[in-house]
């Protein structure tokens, strides 16, 4: 019998529980096909909604595969730009929740935001990554982690909907099944984060000061100030290359702030 989930999250303000399919998984150059968002607000109350996008580029035959989203399907469908201010609206209020959300998820949406104008930042918002507790927990994967926590099989994986509603239930018997998970949103975003990303994509992540340094390349564990001082053309460097716009806009508001202390 599937294992029936009585108990609420505990809220203080709306959580929505996200999922996409894409082109692939360079989260600079891919782009959504499909997005879903399940909003739990603090009353319990729920409101779900999924889109099919044009993600006006092809789709590669491996992707369609994993995904089942076709060229064809998508072809009429509305761009991302069409939809952004809708789906913006729908989690600008909110935490977000997902399943590989923070490597994943996360930085494609906010690449997506980014990209069609609108100015998000997510500095000040939790983020719970239901896949890294389980890792943590299990070392499993969605359909095992919903078998494991949930008793019941996933049906149509890899569909965004239904992946978001298994995610929602999988935290939610995650909360019930460890004394040690607290019914907190800010608690779990801590706990399931795999580092302390600045930029989510994990290019810029906090030593054990709490001080932004770098963690690639050849400037990797050297904080970004620092570098920002002794090599200047490092700055413009990253803003011209291939990283996500997300990590180009933490930098910057790190170089301005640098600015401001210096001004004040």
């Amino acid at each position: 019998m599937p294992k029936a989930i009585a108990m609420e999250l505990n809220l203080s303000k709306p959580l929505c529980f996200f999922d996409l399919e894409t082109t692939g998984t360079n989260v600079v150059n891919d782009r959504i096909v499909e997005i879903a968002i399940l909003k739990v607000f603090p009353n319990g109350n729920k409101e779900s909604k999924s889109w099919l996008v044009n993600p006006e580029m092809t789709i590669p035959d491996e992707s369609i595969a994993i995904h089942g989203i076709t060229n064809e399907k998508v072809a009429g469908e509305p761009t991302f730009k069409e939809l952004s201010h809708e789906i913006w609206n729908m989690i600008k209020d909110s935490d977000l929740a997902g399943f590989n959300s923070d490597r994943f998820d996360i930085p494609l949406l906010v690449e997506e935001l980014l990209r069609v104008g609108l100015d998000v930042d997510l500095k000040n918002r939790n983020a719970v990554d239901v896949q890294t507790i389980f890792h943590k927990m299990e070392q499993r994967t969605l359909s095992a982690a919903y078998r494991f926590y949930c008793d019941k099989e996933l049906e149509d994986a890899h569909s965004a909907a239904a992946d978001t509603q298994a995610t929602y239930e999988v935290l939610l018997s995650q909360i019930e099944r460890y004394p040690e998970l607290e019914n907190n949103v800010k608690m779990l975003s801590e706990f399931s984060h795999r580092k302390q990303a600045v930029d989510f994509a994990g290019f810029i992540v906090l030593d054990k000061e709490g001080e932004e340094v770098f963690s690639f390349g050849k400037h990797k564990g050297r904080k970004v100030l620092e570098v920002l001082d002794t090599e200047p053309g490092y700055f413009g460097w990253i803003l011209n290359a291939d990283f996500p716009r997300y990590t180009k806009k933490v930098l910057t508001q790190i170089k301005l702030s640098k600015l401001n202390n210096k001004l004040g």
